[in-house]
């Protein structure tokens, strides 16, 4: 006995929507994916089967009842995007393959008139191959604020629906909105298929499900972009590396064999400190370059606190040390000051020196004195005062 539509569809959409909220690396998530991917082949061949959709019908002559299955290409594309694969030639196989899913679901979208010319102009522009970034980003704010606007309307048609008394759980993801137009379970068996719903259940019904459908074309229009640009990095990506042979596999030893018996230069020596053969030979010759580095630990923590300096010079030596040095060679001038005003100039003190009678000093300093005033005569008379600058006279 075939299981009913709802049934296989509800079944296939919890468990997607279980599946995504686990890690996708693991077991348990990839079992819920095979088994939603499972019911979704079933689901769809039913569906072609029956001929719920047709090209030459127009969106009022399909029942609100079946239009929930238009999204079964969206949720085969969303569950087929989380299968779990290592090779790059099988991601690239099912990107392609879910790429045609899109696509077939936005073409029925698009068939049927669903999406108004203003949406489906605006989400045809894709950002990613604007180059202005204010121009790109002005298109983001455009799809986002018209998403969150279709949001905004689907819950208000939810909560219609469901009436202000409803204890049902808000939907947490896309999956669980498509399961809640589907009709309830306890209800299935009893409905019969010739019952007409009530006609503003059936209205309401139809509205969240148009809605809902505008809102995931956006989505699927974003999600084909960014499929595109993934394929395009894979196909540019470098081909992976061969698979490395097993160290015992007797093919490759004998090759190795082979190519030392026909390779001309030396073989490459093994061994020494760094695993590039013996430094010195047996008689201590050496055989190629090498450095002596200190072995000691206080040495090569100063080498290494000398690979990080500022990039100026630093200071060798001290102020005090710098001026006591400089005393030395002379260049200090002493003396000034209060100290120098008790002391007697140069003039006084010979003038003193010079009134020590009876002794050899003083008659030397009496003769210095003697010729300095004489020279000091000499200049008088030849310079008289006030004939050196006259520039500044009136």
């Amino acid at each position: 006995m075939d299981v009913p539509l709802p049934t296989l569809f509800r079944r296939a959409l919890e468990a997607a929507g279980k599946a995504a909220n686990l890690p996708t690396i693991q077991d348990e998530t990839q079992e819920l994916i095979q088994s939603a991917l499972s019911d979704l082949r079933t689901l769809s061949s039913r569906v072609n089967a029956l001929s719920l959709f047709s090209p030459n019908e127009s969106l009022e002559d399909i029942a609100t009842k079946d239009l929930v299955y238009l999204f079964v290409p969206f949720a085969w594309a969303e569950v087929q995007n989380r299968v779990r694969t290592t090779d790059r030639d099988d991601r690239m196989e099912f990107i392609q393959r879910i790429g045609l899913l899109y696509r077939t679901f936005l073409s029925r979208l698009e068939n049927y008139h669903i999406v108004p010319e203003t949406e489906k102009t605006l989400y045809e522009q894709h950002a990613s191959p604007i180059s202005d970034p204010a121009k790109r980003r002005e298109l983001k704010i455009k799809q986002y604020k018209q998403e969150k606007e279709l949001k905004t309307r689907i819950e208000a048609v939810r909560k219609r629906r469901n009436g202000p008394a409803s204890s049902a759980p808000e939907p947490t993801s896309d999956f669980d909105h498509i399961a809640s137009l589907l009709p309830p379970a306890s209800s299935e068996k009893q409905q019969d298929d010739d019952e007409e719903e009530d006609s503003d259940t059936d209205d309401l019904l139809r509205e969240a499900t148009l809605l809902l459908l505008r809102l995931v074309y956006a989505q699927s229009q974003a999600q084909a972009d960014s499929l595109v640009q993934e394929l395009q990095l894979l196909r540019s990506a470098p081909p992976p590396p061969p698979p490395a042979q097993s160290a015992d596999d007797p093919r490759q030893a004998k090759a190795k064999e082979e190519e030392s018996m026909w390779k001309l230069d030396a073989p490459i020596q093994r061994g020494g400190p760094d695993g590039k053969g013996p430094l010195l030979d047996p008689s201590g010759k050496p055989l190629r370059p090498f450095t002596i580095l200190p072995a000691g630990a206080t040495d090569r923590q100063r080498l290494q606190a000398q690979v990080f300096q500022p990039d100026h010079r630093l200071p060798t030596m001290s102020i005090d040390e710098y001026l006591e040095i400089e005393q030395q060679r002379g260049n200090v001038i002493t003396g000034g000051g209060p100290q120098s005003e008790s002391q007697p100039t140069t003039s006084e003190q010979l003038a003193l020196d010079s009134e020590m009678d009876g002794t050899a000093f003083g008659e030397e300093k009496t003769e210095q004195k003697r010729q300095k005033d004489e020279n000091w005569a000499r200049y008088t008379d030849s310079h008289v005062k006030g004939a050196g600058n006259t520039m500044n006279r009136g």
